[in-house]
């Protein structure tokens, strides 16, 4: 019994302790002829505590390193409902404006940004460089990068935000549950919102994924009718402040 209590309570430990502390960087090459050279860096599910800034320094420093083109961000920046719970959004905003990428920073919001302050996670972030895509879209020159509204909490429109888009375009959403609705133009969709499940048994299978399509969209490539997305494992921790064989993320897209 006292070495099943061990096991258990070294589980809970990397759970709660030290799994959630590793910081994976996820290389993907992805072959589209009009995206050729780019590298995109994609971030998502930030939930940043109250004591965590040195946490989102390493994220931010892990990111500049990488040199990215562009870098693409999936939203919930804050933690929780109570904004007791997190980091100010004007502290988050802050230390996000030291990201760097020649063609620009650019975010939808989550729902528990939503929840918390959109109106004011949105100016900060605006204020400092970020640019904010709410069912509307932004052509670089080179590529279009669109973005829509959360689907908890706002009312994602993925025809508005692609409505004037020049190919090749790039789907920015919160929750992956809006890809059955993005056209086939759409070079790739970025998601998160699922974390992965979270919590990920060994048979690899999420004890439970936010989506009304289950584990469909829980994590990682899925292509459909020839439309790719990718969902993001996303870097921090919501309702339970645990990970388990679901290690935080930040994904770098290469295309050639």
């Amino acid at each position: 019994m006292k070495y099943f209590l061990l096991i258990i309570f070294v589980l809970i430990i990397w759970a709660v302790v030290v799994e959630p502390n590793i910081l994976v960087v996820k290389k993907i090459t992805i072959k589209n002829k009009d995206l050729s050279g780019l590298k995109v860096v994609f971030a998502s599910d930030f939930h940043i505590k109250p004591y965590e800034r040195y946490r989102l320094r390493r994220i931010i420093k892990t990111i500049n390193k990488q040199n990215p083109d562009v870098i693409l961000l999936g939203g919930d920046y804050v933690n929780g409902h109570n904004p007791g719970f997190t980091l100010l959004p004007e502290d988050i905003a802050k230390e996000l404006s030291k990201l760097k990428a020649d063609y620009g920073i650019y975010t939808v919001l989550g729902n528990h940004d939503c929840w918390q302050c959109r109106y004011r996670i949105t100016k900060e972030l605006s204020a400092n460089g970020i640019i904010v895509l709410e069912n509307e879209n932004k052509n670089t020159g080179k590529f279009t990068i669109a973005g829509v509204e959360d689907m908890q909490t706002a009312h994602p429109d993925v025809k508005k935000a692609l409505a004037g888009a020049k190919d090749p375009v790039i789907l920015l959403t919160h929750s992956p549950d809006v890809f059955p609705d993005v056209p086939g133009n759409v070079a790739l969709t970025l998601a998160g919102h699922t974390h992965g499940g979270q919590i990920v048994p060994p048979n690899g299978k999420p004890i439970v994924v936010p989506s009304v399509y289950g584990a469909r969209y829980a994590y990682g490539f899925k292509k459909e009718n020839n439309k790719l997305i990718y969902i993001s494992k996303g870097l921090g921790s919501s309702t339970i402040p645990a990970r388990f064989n679901c290690f935080p993320e930040i994904v770098v897209i290469n295309f050639v």
